[in-house]
């Protein structure tokens, strides 16, 4: 199955003040199954666009099909096999986690009593939260608890499964096991992984999209976009303020109380050693503007 957006396009008001803000620009992208990684910082426009695929908000212009469903048209029917996993979401702390899962399960169709205890116990165990399901889910931990959003997601096995910034605020073991999981997921799904974090699409995701100010600035497989930069990125450890401005710096960090500038540059710059470039290089330099496969309205 793929998922096919057209001239996708949402524009809100600015409440009092004049003018309007424009979320999605004649977003175009071709997703297949697998796993789909759409990296952006914070209000590029990522949210906007899970929630229009979501069919929680409808597009001012532009189409979306999953398969042969029209999403902006037959949402209902969208919603059957939709799995959404937004960025915040709320759980009934008091609530335990096999019971509030079997209450999803009744809400999503599963009627039958037997056949939907069954669906309950394998998501638990899919997601690792079988040994505790008894407990209250006020007292999992923030990865628990996405792992819990995740199984109400796969109710019902789900063709599209959409998630929103999942590793946001999550320890490093509890992100591993995580990205472990939606990898499993991707398998026979189109999943959308939305998200800041350049490491989560890199360690995940077959294909990308770079969005900024609601545009697609970038669209491709992340190692062939990190080998079309080869000897195109430079590095350099610098004392702070040490950097000529004549250098095109696209990214810079802090080493033993040091700056480690990264600089895109089409000739070897001065004093500067070559460095392979990585997802967070493709990602910056995308940013800068040196690098960019098509116009944002262009078909994919």
């Amino acid at each position: 199955m793929e998922l096919q957006i057209r001239n996708i396009s949402k524009t809100y008001s600015n409440g009092r003040s004049a003018g309007a803000v424009q979320a999605l620009k004649n977003v175009t992208l071709t997703i297949p199954t697998g796993m789909y990684g759409l990296l952006g910082p914070n209000g590029a426009g990522k949210s906007t666009l899970m929630r229009i695929l979501a069919t929680l908000q409808e597009p001012d212009a532009g189409s979306i099909r999953l398969g042969d469903i029209d999403v902006v048209n037959q949402p209902d029917e969208v919603r059957q096999t939709l799995g959404y996993l937004p960025q915040e979401f709320g759980v009934y702390p008091k609530a335990r986690g096999e019971e509030l899962l079997d209450y999803f399960a009744i809400l999503k169709g599963f009627a039958e009593r037997r056949s939907r205890k069954e669906v309950v116990e394998a998501l638990l165990r899919k997601v690792n939260l079988w040994d505790v399901r008894k407990q209250k889910l006020g007292g999992y931990s923030g990865g628990m608890r996405q792992r819990f959003g995740v199984a109400v997601a796969l109710l019902g096995n789900p063709k599209l499964l959409i998630v929103d910034e999942p590793t946001a605020g999550l320890d490093p073991a509890e992100r591993v096991r995580f990205l472990n999981l939606l990898s499993e997921l991707g398998e026979n799904s189109v999943v959308i992984l939305s998200t800041h974090i350049v490491d989560d699409v890199s360690e995940l995701c077959t294909r990308m999209a770079i969005i900024n100010k609601g545009e697609i600035l970038h669209e491709a497989e992340p190692l062939k976009a990190m080998e079309a930069l080869q000897g195109r990125i430079w590095r350099k450890i610098i004392q702070k303020n040490e950097l000529a401005r004549e250098h095109t710096v696209i990214s810079t960090k802090l080493l033993g109380g040091r700056t480690v500038v990264h600089v895109y540059s089409e000739e070897t710059p001065a004093d500067f050693e070559p460095v392979q470039p990585d997802l967070e290089d493709v990602y910056f330099a995308t940013m800068a503007g040196h690098v960019g496969t098509r116009k944002p309205d262009a078909a994919v």
